[in-house]
This record gives C-alpha cells, sequence and structure tokens, in this order.
C-alpha cells in the first residue's frame, strides 16, 4: 500500500532538469556569444573554453605591491646577511 511516507522528496532526489535554477553563461573570450560556464567549446565559433589561470588575477594590487616589498626583503637579507 502506498502512503505519504514513501512520498520522495525533491530535495533528496531533485529532477535533472529542475525549471528553478538557471544555468550561468559567460561570454566566449573569442567571438563574444555567451556559454554555458561548464561548456568545454563555444558552440558559435568552435573555440575553447580555458579557464583563466592568471597568478595575478582576483589579487588587489596592495597585496601584488605587498608581495615584491616582502620578496625584495627576503633578497635583501640573504645578501647582506
Amino acid at each position: 500500500m502506498w502512503t505519504a511516507e514513501n512520498d520522495l522528496d525533491d530535495g533528496d532526489f531533485p529532477d535533472e532538469f529542475d525549471d528553478d535554477s538557471e544555468a550561468e553563461t559567460i561570454p566566449c573570450p573569442e567571438c563574444g556569444a555567451e556559454v554555458y560556464e561548464d561548456a568545454e567549446q563555444c558552440p558559435a565559433c568552435g573555440s575553447y573554453m580555458l579557464p583563466d589561470t592568471h597568478p595575478l588575477r582576483g589579487r588587489s594590487a596592495a597585496w601584488v605591491v605587498l608581495g615584491l616589498v616582502g620578496t625584495a626583503a627576503v633578497i635583501a637579507a640573504l645578501l647582506l646577511g
């Protein structure tokens, strides 16, 4: 016999394609077309969507300057010590 206890909660087993969640898109770096952020290639131009791996991306200028000053201080201490 089927009871209300046996009903599955949508939080436990969500549908594969829920309408209440929107997919995030990003612009293609080559052609500017909107592409899903987890796509490997742009469907418009075919270029690969490579993650931004620049080491200074997202760092403020103060952190970069502080890192450079710290590196210079360590080098100076090693040379003079």
